[in-house]
């Protein structure tokens, strides 16, 4: 009997492909998220050998998106950040609004469209937190000065992130795919979509912050940790669909004030906890899914242009965030943590990516630099950090630096 199975067989060959790239980039100390994209680009249709379906990767990368995001928002902590935002606050929007602004410049220099100059320079100036908690955290650095510092300059470069994901419909809907609509027309366009991310704020302040914590205590009375996990991931996607369907803003957008609602609640470490291995799950997919739609081939194309962009990633934004940590009065060992925590761009950069193209703002050979700049720069980056621990007088590194957990996504 026929049964329709390229969903099962991507996700099937798609986690296989996973394993054993991961366990390579794990044997050669790299991130597993290179690993994970190098699966994607193993099973693509531009590698020899088994070809997923390229029509189930968008789904999976959407789901994939949304659990990052619902990630995001269950780890934000805002304690974290207001206790290092004397350097993390300014220094994080002055690297964003500097590295934009050299990534557009790029871009326009080599004849993207505004739209998309505008896409590569946001994704050349957001490093990947899962790259950088688990660089840290390898090296027992998390809650060492640099550390809280390098983390709470990830929390406010998310949240830039998070309102270009909103903005960036509003914009490409004004626009057209000729740019030819004037300032008045994008205003109107951002102000509307402003006012509804504002009212959705709105509601979720006011109703579900109370409206979920009640529903997980209710769940939680039942003692049932199997309907307490089906109720955690029922309400991030559920204001994630309602965000989407009854206030036309991003999965996104809800799927993270979903999950800062739930972490503002007494349910939220439990929350975290229980949820986390299927978050991983999917987070994997989605990087799967990513390299899925790489084309190594096509970097001939534009050697030049992805050798400036990784320029920029993996030099411009660590000597920009260096001087901005010593002008902000950071210490010096302070600036080379987070210089090198920053050079490199990874999950935001992809979904902006993905956005980009699916709003007919990129281009697939456009698309396609910054999906690579990203896969170099996260393999590039250990050495960065094993660079600045021998290179500092300080002690940045308290321990050892430990193989990483191949459990973690």
């Amino acid at each position: 009997m026929p049964h329709h199975t390229e969903l099962i067989s991507t996700i099937a060959v798609g986690l296989s492909a996973a394993v054993v790239f991961g366990v390579l980039a794990h044997r050669f100390r790299l991130p597993l998220i290179v690993g994970y994209l190098l699966a994607g680009i193993a099973i693509g249709p531009f590698t020899p050998g088994f070809v997923a379906d390229a029509r189930i990767a968008p789904q999976l990368a959407e789901l994939g998106v949304i659990f990052l995001m619902f990630g995001v928002g269950l780890h934000f902590s805002i304690r974290d950040l207001l206790a290092v935002k004397r350097l993390a606050l300014p220094g994080a929007i002055g690297q964003v609004a500097v590295a934009t602004s050299l990534g557009v410049a790029l871009g326009l220099s080599f004849g993207w469209s505004i739209g998309a100059a505008v896409i590569l320079g946001l994704s050349l100036s957001v490093a990947s937190t899962v790259v950088v908690l688990r660089a840290l955290g390898e090296r027992n650095s998390l809650q060492t000065m640099a550390g809280r510092v390098t983390v709470g300059w990830l929390v406010v470069e998310d949240l830039i992130m998070v309102l270009a994901l909103v903005l960036l419909p509003a914009i490409a809907g004004s626009t057209g795919d000729g740019g030819s609509s004037g300032n008045a027309e994008i205003a109107m366009a951002i102000a509307w979509t402003l006012v509804k991310v504002g009212a959705f704020v709105a509601v979720m302040l006011v109703i579900g912050t109370r409206l979920i914590p009640w529903f997980l205590g209710l769940i939680d009375a039942t003692g049932s940790r199997e309907l307490f996990l089906v109720g955690t991931l029922t309400a991030g996607l559920g204001v994630a669909f309602g965000a989407s369907e009854f206030f036309d803003v991003s999965f996104a957008l809800g799927a993270f004030l979903g999950g800062v609602v739930i972490n503002g609640s007494k349910f939220s470490h439990r929350a975290a906890q229980e949820s986390l291995p299927l978050q991983e799950v999917f987070a994997v997919l989605f990087f799967v899914s990513i390299g899925m739609v790489i084309d190594p081939r096509s970097l001939l194309d534009d050697v030049g242009l992805f050798t400036i962009a990784l320029l920029i990633v993996i030099v411009a934004k660590a000597a920009i965030a260096l001087v901005l940590v010593r002008a902000l009065g950071g210490q010096s060992g302070t600036g080379l943590v987070v210089a090198a925590g920053l050079s490199q761009i990874g999950e935001f950069s992809l979904i902006l990516a993905e956005m980009g193209a699916g709003l007919d703002l990129l281009a697939a050979g456009e698309r396609n630099v910054i999906l690579t700049v990203a896969l170099v720069s996260i393999s590039v980056n250990p050495l960065l950090f094993a660079a600045i621990s021998r290179l500092s007088k300080e002690r940045l590194f308290p321990v050892p630096v430990q193989r990483p957990d191949l459990t973690a996504a």
